[in-house]
């Protein structure tokens, strides 16, 4: 029960008394605070600015930062333009019929590879052979004509010698020779005509190449310049890759054709497995405004097939090599407000940010132009967390001071247990 007479003590002391508690507990944690830093930064040897601070070696104590580290070396450094471009074939023709008729042969199949020259459909040929044998008769005929013309201008010639026939007789025989003369030409233009009509019924392929979906069928009729042909062949061996390089690039994409055609290299979309291997062919002769690019082309013999029309792939163009360059990992070399730098690894597992002039680069490679000298060691990994002249740690190397507190710490063990082990035996020796 609540004693109701018990004296109460006045709000504003136990105000005061409360206040007075929160400021002894702030400076207690204030000068607890201030004794473990102290004295924690003596201990390891990490104050401010010393080689153990924290990420980098600031005022703040931490375990050092794990890096990897790679060796800048020498080496033959390729000059690499990468694209990506379309595969297009070297030649595509619809193959449409020449003559009108029914189709008795088909002779491909659905995507067979076939030869120029090669048979595919064959129309109905009866009616240009009997248009053939028609333009040889009349052929026969006008010649026998003509050979009959001649036999009697050559009596009229000797009977106006002897002055025996008029000269208009002579000279009217002399235009019928000529006229049947045309006539026989005329003839052997058509027989010519029908001969080739003839061969035309014969459809054959007009490039070597890759035939296509097959559109027509024995049976069908089809007409002279048919629009969708009887097939398509598409040229696949060799075969071209159509790509954009920068404006940029051009004059010494020039150059090099003029030496030698570059080599080219199509990769699959992950750029890990290589389709062909081909060269260097041409440039366009514009700049696309759009884009400040200019068109070019590769060939590329795709004897495997590995290449197929229309397909996209990236382009990997060679254009020169330079000889001795000094190189380093393109995860090495970072961006600043001041330009490209790198970290330096020192002899003591210290840091030192090194700006540096990068060159030609490839995906995995930077060339070093100015600030690294060959065997230097810089960081690839984990250099966002570095300062100038912090302490880091390699990949598998043991953290300093653990092995020397660990081996302190299993002594201590050891001596503890062999002390036990020593106080049983000696109970032990009486019985």
């Amino acid at each position: 029960m609540t004693d109701l007479h018990a004296p109460r003590t006045p709000p504003r002391r136990r105000t005061l008394i409360l206040g007075g508690l929160i400021a002894v507990l702030a400076l207690v944690g204030v000068v607890w605070l201030a004794w473990t830093l102290l004295n924690g930064d003596k201990g390891e040897g990490g104050g401010p600015g010393g080689p153990g601070g924290g990420f980098g070696g600031g005022g703040r104590r931490g375990p050092a930062s794990t890096v990897a580290v790679a060796t800048a070396s020498v080496t033959d450094l390729p000059i690499i333009i990468e694209a990506l471009g379309t595969v297009k074939p070297a030649a595509t023709v619809t193959v449409r019929p020449q003559v009108g008729g029914t189709i008795t042969q088909v002779m491909f199949r659905e995507g067979q590879t076939v030869s120029r020259g090669q048979a595919l459909v064959q129309i109905d040929p009866r009616p240009y052979q009997m248009a053939l044998l028609q333009a040889q008769g009349n052929q026969t005929r006008d010649e026998a004509q003509l050979t009959a013309a001649r036999l009697t201008l050559t009596r009229y010639q000797t009977l106006l010698a002897q002055d025996s026939i008029a000269r208009q007789e002579v000279d009217s025989q002399a235009a019928m020779v000529k006229q049947l003369e045309g006539t026989v030409m005329a003839d052997r233009a058509a027989v010519g005509a029908a001969r080739l009509n003839l061969g035309f019924a014969r459809i054959t392929a007009p490039v070597s190449g890759r035939v296509g979906l097959r559109v027509v069928d024995v049976g069908n009729y089809i007409g002279a310049g048919d629009a969708s042909g009887v097939a398509v062949v598409t040229t696949i061996s060799p075969i071209d890759v159509e790509f954009t390089v920068p404006q940029d690039d051009v004059p010494r994409i020039a150059a090099r054709q003029g030496r030698a055609n570059a080599p080219v290299t199509a990769l699959d979309r992950t750029r890990t497995q290589t389709l062909d291997r081909g060269t260097f062919s041409t440039l366009d002769n514009l700049v696309d405004t759009g884009t400040g690019t200019v068109k070019a082309k590769a060939r590329f013999p795709n004897s495997n097939g590995t290449l197929f029309p229309s397909q996209f792939v990236n382009v990997r163009m060679e254009l020169d090599t330079i000889k001795g360059a000094i190189v380093v990992p393109a995860t090495a070399v970072r961006q600043s407000a001041d330009g490209a730098f790198v970290w330096l690894l020192n002899s003591d597992r210290t840091v030192k940010k090194t700006p540096v002039k990068t060159g030609q680069a490839t995906g995995v490679q930077v060339q070093i132009t100015e600030g690294l000298k060959v065997g230097d060691k810089v960081i690839t990994e984990g250099g966002d967390r570095l300062r100038d002249g912090g302490k880091v740690q390699l990949p598998g190397a043991r953290p300093q001071g653990q092995g020397g507190k660990g081996e302190g710490q299993r002594g201590e063990r050891r001596k503890r247990e062999g002390g036990q082990g020593g106080g049983e035996g000696r109970r032990q020796r009486p019985e």
